[in-house]
């Protein structure tokens, strides 16, 4: 395939059309777009994203036998680079803009575009797990995080969701439909209102107010251990207990952000600040790779028209 390049050079500085910063989805979407738009378009990606921990999404239209976080992330770099976009594995730790656009520093090297992309994703706020254990319970569906992605995958089994608060008691009523046993389990304190709790009630959820001790992740199951002494067994865990946007680097860069800490955008994906833009889950909305990949589309687009203005 011939690419047109389309770099130019400020200094000792390459300039590019669009620097992305995140490798996920939503980047590596944008990315493919702005390739197709001969933009000179560098993503960088530290590789701390959420997408790459999915053992098998089953609701991404055209794989309607699932396919892996990994597998779909290295076809969408094949994609991406295959309509010259470059993809450096680094970390992007200032933004500040320039006359040109924006200086980007990231630990090996400095970078200038003129526009800037940010898709870093959020991080999600786990249980007190040591890692290994964590990272096997998630890679055999022991340990989940999204119901709206997965729920359907656990119809009919053992449920626990952890997290009593107004996001954990949402998260079991969701999950309720799925199975007739759901439990809301303590992390560290009960933080129910009235309403939730007669909701819950109301579904059939059993709320567990002693609060976990350990967890064990078997072969087959997660145990849990309570401080009233109760042992429990579960089929699956819902981690309820919320995450937090990557947005320091827009923090930083002055541009606005939402009580939540997310990026704040407009139908454009247009930040409070010229030429910078900002996709995916680190924006508020739907948690999707579906909504992230439309997000991208509409960024990718409207940097190109920016850069044609």
């Amino acid at each position: 395939m011939r690419v047109i390049e389309m770099r130019i050079t400020v200094g000792e500085v390459r300039m590019y059309d669009c620097i992305i910063i995140g490798g996920g989805p939503a980047g590596l979407t944008a990315a493919t777009y702005l390739g197709r738009f001969l933009r000179a378009t560098l993503v960088i990606d530290a590789g701390a994203g959420r997408a790459a921990s999915i053992p098998t999404t089953h609701n991404l239209i055209g794989f309607p036998e699932g396919i892996s976080g990994e597998e779909l992330l290295s076809r969408m770099r094949q994609h991406a680079v295959g309509y010259g976009a470059e993809l450096v594995s680094d970390v992007a730790h200032s933004i500040t803009q320039s006359k040109t656009g924006f200086v980007v520093g990231m630990s090996s090297r400095t970078v200038e575009a003129r526009t800037v992309l940010l898709a870093p994703g959020v991080a999600n706020h786990r249980p007190n797990l040591a890692q290994a254990a964590h990272d096997r319970g998630v890679s055999r569906g022991l340990i989940r995080y999204c119901p709206i992605c997965d729920a359907y995958e656990v119809r009919g089994k053992r449920v626990a969701v952890l997290g009593c608060s107004e996001h954990g008691a949402a998260e079991a009523i969701f999950v309720r439909r799925y199975s007739e046993t759901v439990t809301l389990l303590t992390e560290e304190s009960v933080q129910l209102s009235l309403a939730d709790q007669a909701d819950l009630a109301d579904g059939g959820i059993a709320v567990e107010r002693a609060v976990i001790q350990t967890f064990s992740i078997n072969d087959d199951d997660v145990l849990v251990r309570l401080s009233d002494g109760q042992s429990l067994s579960f089929d699956t865990l819902y981690v309820a207990l919320g995450s937090s946007g990557r947005s320091e680097l827009a923090r930083v860069a002055g541009a606005s952000l939402s009580a939540s800490g997310c990026i704040i955008v407009d139908d454009h994906q247009r930040t409070s600040i010229s030429g910078l833009f900002a996709a995916g889950d680190v924006v508020e909305g739907l948690d999707q790779i579906a909504v992230a990949a439309g997000q991208a589309a509409k960024a990718a687009t409207a940097i190109h028209n920016f850069l044609l203005e």
